[in-house]
């Protein structure tokens, strides 16, 4: 071919014999015989140079055809010969530049040979040994020519048309490769002219480019000797690099993070304050991949420099005592000053990588933390006051030790405050610096954090890794890391706890730190007087905060420590008995006065408060039965629905205490060996505390509303149809319906409290948008506590026609818990979800009559918005047309009855009030079968029969109806999943004599287990016409049935039932318009028990075990499930 036809030709018949229309070729084909073809392929050519370079690779005619013909074949129009030459065109190139930096070597080597050569002596110089280093140098310079002219047509032949071509896989190719040349062969390719194209393509719109780019630049920027030659590049496109940080793929934002570390540490001055001040906000992000890239950008730029090792005389100090508190230091100010986030657990988790050794000093912190009265290095920011207003949060200065003349880098602060970095020990004598409130919270949360960290080795909620677990080494790091953090902490933790006993702030968080603690070493290391005193003092913090916060750390702390497979159980069982006996007797003291007195300060009612949230808090995580508290709580929340005299500040822990010991009872009585007696008395206490419950919903205070309503509706579920699942027959006597007063009362409070139209927020940073959320999301979960309770058969399902009807008005704040609500209660009844859905728009439609009348009904925007939601219900139907055929005919039907329910006055030519109903109906059109509109359009016809006003052109509401059950529109009947196709179907006309004995019954069944016809256009192909065989006939005998055109309703849908099963098959030509009035005329009949069989088996795994039946089950028509006639009206 090469001898006989020209590069040209060549091309044009491989062209011409290439099948494009199968799309694949071997560098993208599926299968393991083509993963590794890439990599084989590109080892050939790479071998191909190798074995040639010394012979054929300088013979001028192989390689100068196979790179005329690559040239020619990557401008190709064909996809496949494109990509594959340029593949092979631009691994040549690579494996030349590898060649051609073998000859500068072997060239310089040379040049030292001949210049000792002649450097000699006349006497030791040898003529024939200079003249055949001179042939060498003059071969080697002949070679490097060719070589160089090969690369040259290879670049500007097809790399520089190439890299930006339309397939994005060619232009990653073209960038990997130019990275490769420029870091192997730098002295001719590390120029501008070279790192232009990379630094064009960084703004490439798919991902595997920049990625290319990023990667190449990364081998780079990390050769420090090649930096230099990087300043102009650097500067040029550096803003690009900087913006990439925020790149939407993750993968390429980590690469540019990794790249930018590289520049910091390479090429001192050359990121800005301001380019850094961009990068620091992403140590937040959700990614851990990126957080931890910017983690250790972060380090490096602010961190590192101050405490990195360093050498004094000939010993290295690897992070000394004072760089440690250096190192915190600078992370307090980067933390507390950038202002950029609230919790520290981020910024911990993104330096854990790069800063892990220092995070876990764990002797620093805590030093920190205990240290009192010390010295201050004062120190003055170089260039301007760091208290000026110009100074933005999180710009980091640098700063001088007036004292020392030593430098330092801090985040900023206000001088004097009493938080500054001390100097580095190595250049003069430590000195020391107290930490402000907010700085000793923040290192507190540090602490917290790393001990965290370093126990559970998975980084904090919300961030997202894509580890599955840990390798056995980091397994046993983690186990070492435990136990070094709790033998250090254990007698640290009540200095902790005393030093900051008064802080909630503080003291909540140090209490979590025994989550992390392995607590056998109490016993092992016998550290039992460490315990004595943590218990001291935690029972001093309960009794001196009120905070939820502190008291529920505080009852989970003790809930750890009571674990009776510890030796010491009985010591913290007993310091537990004697915290609640102090507080029930400090409750019944108080309970008394409030019960006698009609008045009480505001210091006995924030005692009684206080002492009940105690008391609530530790209910929750301890067994208090034996304190009897119920009773007394009851009597205290009797009095305050009786009376309203109890402050709403003890209503609210006193509710919460009733209902955790109704939940304790539980436990207790759950047992088989339970009494008739205990399981009454429950059943009494728990419908006393639901009277009180429903009581309190009407209260005056939204708090106490509230609480009410989601203990109720926690309750409701506890106690309801479910308890007696899963052999736990014996609790029958306390499952509790609620009446229908408390029902009604759960959903007005549900419509009063959570549908209604909050405030716009603003930028989400505002002490009113934090308000805001929060609110919304009190809402979200009164909401889900009342669906639940639909759910589990608590309350009567129809109740969610309150939630349903909502569904499209606060879909962006509850669209996804009534999606869910949605979903379940179709998976227990389909029947009855499609009523609920039908019921919520017939609320929603009358309540919106009432209010406007019946004029101009449908074209007001309220009604618009019904309309949008009755299309979000219909959507929810999904793609299974075939199950839900009698769920939407049964919709329809019901809806139409609701248009007509309401005529007119007499004499009036007024519509119905209702009739704009149908608008709302015509959304589900779309979800019926062909065969279902006609009869549904006839079932319409009688029903307008019976209304005497009608006018003489038919309503709008009517039309609009009526144009949606045109068989013009059934467009999207296709074939329904999962339903077997007929193997061959033949369209038969009845015979007139047929036609005339179907009984009026007949006409207007439709069997749900018939097959419904094939679509008749099944290809976008052009196929000329095949005559319409039959159809003729068929039309001589359908002179009886009337078809309406053009959206008027049928007069009448006629339907063939023959006593033995007939074939018909669709033709699969184009069909005219008059074609689906004449196919309502032909029999639809089953065409084998097989296909029978088959339908019925979806239908019962769509149904499931244990629902209602629906008509198509029992080979009923669909239309008999509820009577066609007009009676009802």
């Amino acid at each position: 071919m090469f001898k006989k036809m020209s590069n040209s030709e060549i091309i044009q018949q491989l062209t011409e014999q290439f099948n494009e229309d199968s799309g694949d070729y071997p560098l993208i084909a599926p299968g393991p015989s083509w993963k590794k073809f890439q990599g084989s392929f590109c080892e050939f050519v790479r071998t191909l140079v190798y074995r040639c370079q010394y012979s054929l690779l300088y013979d001028g005619f192989p390689m100068d055809n196979l790179i005329s013909l690559l040239t020619g074949l990557s401008d190709s129009q064909v996809r496949a010969f494109r990509h594959t030459s340029t593949l092979a065109a631009m691994k040549l190139m690579t494996s030349l530049v590898r060649v051609a930096f073998q000859l500068s070597l072997h060239k310089d080597n040379n040049q030292r040979q001949y210049e000792t050569e002649r450097n000699k002596g006349p006497g030791q110089r040898a003529p024939e040994r200079l003249e055949s280093l001179l042939e060498k140098r003059k071969e080697l310079r002949e070679h490097q020519e060719e070589i160089e002219g090969m690369m040259n047509a290879l670049f500007r032949g097809v790399f520089v048309h190439r890299y930006r071509d339309v397939l994005p896989e060619i232009r990653a190719i073209c960038i990997e490769e130019i990275g490769s040349w420029i870091q192997s062969y730098s002295t001719s390719f590390l120029t501008d002219s070279y790192l232009k194209y990379i630094g064009w393509t960084l703004h490439d719109k798919h991902r595997e480019v920049r990625l290319k780019c990023l990667k190449a630049l990364k081998g780079l920027y990390g050769n420090r000797d090649w930096t230099a030659r990087l300043e102009l590049f650097t500067s040029r496109f550096k803003d690009r690099l900087v913006s990439m940080v925020m790149d939407r793929e993750y993968d390429v934002a980590v690469e540019a993070v990794r790249l930018l570390t590289l520049i910091l540490k390479n090429m001192e001055g050359m990121l800005t304050e301001a380019d850094c001040e961009s990068i620091y906000p992403v140590v937040y992000a959700s990614n851990r991949a990126l957080a931890s890239a910017v983690g250790e950008f972060l380090y490096w730029k602010l961190f590192c420099p101050e405490c990195e090792t360093r050498t004094v005389g000939e010993r290295e100090r690897r992070r000394s005592p004072r760089s440690q508190r250096t190192f915190f230091h600078l992370l307090l100010s980067f933390f507390v000053e950038s202002e950029l986030h609230y919790h520290a657990a981020y910024l911990v988790d993104s330096l854990w990588d790069c800063a892990g050794p220092q995070l876990k000093d764990w002797e620093s912190l805590t030093s920190l933390l205990l240290e009192k009265d010390q010295s201050v290095c004062h120190l003055v920011a170089r260039g301007g006051d760091l208290s000026s207003p110009s100074r933005k949060p999180g710009e980091i200065s640098l700063l001088t030790c007036e004292k020392h003349r030593c430098h330092g880098r801090w985040g900023g602060g206000v001088l004097g405050d009493g938080g500054w970095p001390p100097c580095d020990s190595v250049f003069h004598p430590p000195a020391t610096s107290d930490l402000g409130d907010v700085q000793e919270s923040t290192l507190t949360e540090i602490l917290v954090s790393s001990v965290r960290q370093a126990s559970e080795g998975h980084p904090p909620v919300g961030r997202v890794t894509g580890r599955k677990g840990l390798t056995p080494k980091e397994r046993k790091i983690q186990a070492d890391d435990k136990v070094k953090l709790t033998e250090h902490l254990i007698p640290l933790l009540p200095q902790l706890l005393a030093k900051f006993s008064a802080d909630a702030e503080k003291v909540a968080p140090l209490l979590q730190l025994l989550n992390y603690f392995d607590l056998n070493i109490y016993c092992t290391r016998r550290l039992e007087k460490h315990l004595e005193l943590l218990l001291q003092q935690l029972q001093e913090v309960v009794v001196k905060h009120a905070e939820p916060a502190v008291l529920e750390a505080g009852a989970h702390a003790l809930y750890l420590l009571c674990n009776p497979e510890f030796t010491f159980f009985s010591r913290v069982d007993f310091a537990r008995s004697q915290l609640v006996d102090l507080l029930t007797d400090r409750f019944q003291q108080e309970l008394e006065e409030l019960l006698q007195s009609s008045f009480l300060d505001e210091d006995e009612v924030y005692s009684l408060a206080a002492t009940l949230k105690r008391l609530s808090a530790f209910y929750n995580a301890h067994d208090l039965t034996r304190w009897e508290l119920y009773e007394p709580c009851y009597r205290l929340l009797r009095k305050a629905v009786d009376t309203g005299e109890v402050p709403h500040q003890v209503i609210l822990p006193a509710l919460t205490l009733v209902y955790f010991s109704i939940l304790w009872t539980l436990t207790h009585v759950s047992g088989s060996d339970a009494s008739q007696k205990q399981l009454l008395n429950l059943k009494g206490r728990m419908v006393a505390f639901c009277e009180l419950c429903q009581n309190c919903l009407s209260d005056v205070d939204p708090e106490i509303q509230e609480q009410a309503f989601v203990l109720l509706s926690d309750l409701l579920l506890i106690f309801g149809p479910q308890m007696i699942v899963g052999g736990r027959e014996f609790l029958r006597p306390l499952v509790f319906i609620p009446e229908a007063t408390l029902q009604s009362e759960l959903a007005s409070f549900l419509m009063d409290h959570v549908f209604i139209q909050p405030g716009g927020l603003g930028s989400g940073h505002s002490q009113e948008d934090h308000l805001q959320i929060e609110q919304l999301h009190q809402r979200r979960r009164l909401l889900a506590g009342f669906c639940k309770l639909l759910l589990y058969g608590v309350l009567e399902m129809d109740a969610a026609s309150d939630v349903f009807k909502h569904y499209n008005k606060f879909y962006n704040d509850y669209g996804d818990i009534i999606k869910e609500t949605l979903t379940r209660a179709r998976q227990i009844d389909r029947s009855h979800c499609s009523r609920i859905l039908l019921l919520s728009l017939k609320q929603l439609y009358t309540e919106l009559l009432q209010e406007q009348g019946p004029q101009g009904l449908n074209e007001l925007p309220a009604f618009i918005e019904m309309r949008d939601l009755a299309r979000r219900f219909a959507l929810s139907f999904g793609p299974q047309q075939l199950q839900n055929r009698d769920l939407v005919v049964m919709l329809h039907k019901e809806g139409i009855r609701f248009s007509l329910s309401e005529l007119p006055p007499a004499g009036s030519s007024s519509q119905p009030p209702n009739l704009a109903f149908l608008e709302l109906l015509s959304e589900f059109s779309p979800r019926l079968f062909h065969q279902d509109k006609q009869l549904l359009l006839s079932y319409l016809e009688k029903c307008l029969q019976r209304v005497s006003q009608a006018p003489g052109r038919p309503w709008g509401p009517v039309t609009t109806y009526c144009q949606s059950l045109s068989p013009v529109e059934s467009t999207a009947e296709a074939n329904p999943q999962g339903y077997p196709r007929s193997k061959k179907r033949r369209i038969e006309g009845p015979s007139r004599r047929h036609r005339e004995d179907i009984s009026a019954s007949q006409e207007e069944s439709l069997q749900l287990n018939s097959i419904p016809p094939t679509p008749t256009l099944t290809s976008t192909a052009v196929k000329s016409r095949q005559p319409l065989g039959g159809l003729e006939e068929m039309e001589e005998g359908g002179g009886s049935e009337l078809a309406f055109t053009q959206g008027q309703p049928l007069l009448g849908a006629q339907r063939l039932r023959s006593s033995s099963p007939q074939h018909f098959q669709t033709p699969l030509n184009s069909l005219g318009p008059g074609l689906g009035s004449r196919l309502t005329r032909l029999s639809l009949m089953e065409e084998d028990e097989e296909e029978l069989e088959i339908q019925n088996d979806s239908s019962e795994e769509w149904q499931g075990t244990g629902k209602q039946s629906s008509p198509s089950e029992h080979g009923l028509d669909v239309l008999d499930f509820t009577e066609l006639n007009t009676e009802d009206f």
